[in-house]
């Protein structure tokens, strides 16, 4: 059975106990909010993650971090290092978002080198096979498309983003619109330039029921894609991704009634005024599933910094309401990121949903920031490190800076105001 049927059948699961214990609340709201679907613990049957995830309503915001090869640079040692500081800068899951190399390898790699949730993205390995063999991605079959998909869930992946609501009907209102950066999605655009050759509805839509079984079977959570999701501030809030998230609610409704733990995603570039908005909506739409975002990048114009202009989306969409962030790296744009990328990705993330856990009125996250104001006021440097989301960084800075009187900083030296109260 799935978590979401154990809990419908009133039964507190191990891993619900284990959110319960690692979130400080009763064992009992874990298993109601799963059983109305708005949290979900994504814990395939083959695997069973040592470090369950719980995401959802009344928990943490959690933060996932994207690792994966390209057809440029294929080494899975690279990638299980950048497994290694992912884990280490404090992510919750991570995605394999390969398309270069043996796909299927690099996956039961990761998976059994990591503790954490793991998610997937089927559609990936179907058109890179497709490419492989038949020459062109519009030559993948429908079966090609579900067999990546029971793939994936046999091999253990805790979660999968798959594409459904990119249906023929969002076509006409890409057309109509003309979006300066089109569709920005991988899944996405293999989707769209499938339907479009072969003039035929998306496979991942007409076989979800097909779907929903594979992933019950496994108690694999479905993550709803955003295959029209916006590349640029200029395509925001329009007509196809509305479209599409209306199809996302009917299909997250489909999961439920199937005793399938769901989840959906969300956008992409958003204006500062327009984050809320969209977080409220799909809360609405969606009747409170989990919302998952990337980002969102709330300014086209940083290339280099796109973990600072996500993290300023992604702490105003979790205070709205979002429950998981998936990072983005200084590399967004530019290139396929390196340990060190994902590592600024990781923390930039976190300090994005820790600061909006606050909002939401989470007690260890207050308690966090209290426990670190006091050791500031007492010029406790060791208890800071101790306590600070990043004791390396911290600790190199003061290191690097370091005063002639150890007792304050070199920016303020002996006209700390901390110790100018303590005379007074």
């Amino acid at each position: 059975m799935t978590q979401l049927q154990k809990a419908r059948q009133n039964i507190i699961t191990q891993e619900m106990r284990q959110v319960a214990k690692e979130e400080d609340l009763d064992p009992e709201y874990i298993k109601l909010r799963i059983a109305e679907g708005k949290i979900v613990i994504p814990v395939n049957h083959k695997r069973r993650a040592t470090k369950v995830c719980g995401i959802g309503a009344g928990l943490k915001t959690k933060v996932n971090a994207n690792i994966g090869t390209s057809a440029d640079y294929a080494d899975i040692v690279n990638e299980l290092e950048k497994l290694r500081v992912a884990e280490e800068a404090g992510a919750d899951a991570v995605m394999d978002l390969s398309t270069g190399g043996d796909l299927r390898s690099i996956r039961r790699r990761i998976i059994e080198s990591t503790v954490l949730t793991v998610g997937s993205v089927p559609i990936y390995e179907a058109a890179v096979k497709a490419v492989q063999h038949k020459h062109t991605i519009v030559d993948m079959t429908a079966e090609d498309m579900l067999d990546a998909v029971r793939l994936h869930c046999e091999d253990g992946v805790d979660f999968i983003t798959v594409h459904c609501g990119a249906t023929r009907g969002v076509l006409k209102h890409l057309k109509e619109n003309k979006r300066i950066c089109g569709v920005v999605s991988r899944g996405g655009t293999f989707l769209v330039e499938w339907m479009v050759h072969n003039g035929r509805e998306n496979p991942f839509y007409e076989e979800y029921d097909e779907i929903l079984a594979i992933a019950k079977e496994y108690d694999v959570t479905l993550s709803l894609g955003d295959a029209m999701r916006p590349g640029a501030l200029a395509d925001a809030f329009d007509r196809a991704q509305i479209y599409e998230l209306n199809v996302l609610a009917e299909l997250a409704q489909r999961a439920l009634d199937a005793n399938v733990q769901v989840m959906v995603e969300g956008p992409g570039h958003v204006p500062l005024n327009q984050v809320t908005a969209h977080v409220q909506l799909q809360k609405e739409l969606c009747k409170g599933v989990p919302f998952y975002v990337l980002g969102p990048i709330v300014t086209d114009i940083a290339p280099g910094y796109d973990h600072i202009t996500s993290a300023i989306g992604g702490a105003i969409a979790a205070a709205a309401g979002a429950d998981f962030l998936c990072y983005v790296t200084p590399t967004e744009h530019l290139s396929l990121p390196n340990p060190t990328d994902v590592r600024n990705g990781v923390m930039a993330a976190r300090i994005a949903a820790h600061a909006a856990d606050i909002v939401k009125g989470v007690k260890s996250a207050w308690e966090w920031d209290k426990k670190m104001s006091h050791y500031r006021r007492k010029r406790d440097w060791q208890g800071q490190f101790n306590t600070c989301i990043d004791p390396i960084v911290a600790k190199n800075i003061r290191e690097r800076g370091r005063p002639q009187n150890d007792e304050v900083c070199s920016m303020c030296a002996e006209y700390c105001v901390f110790k100018l109260s303590d005379k007074a």
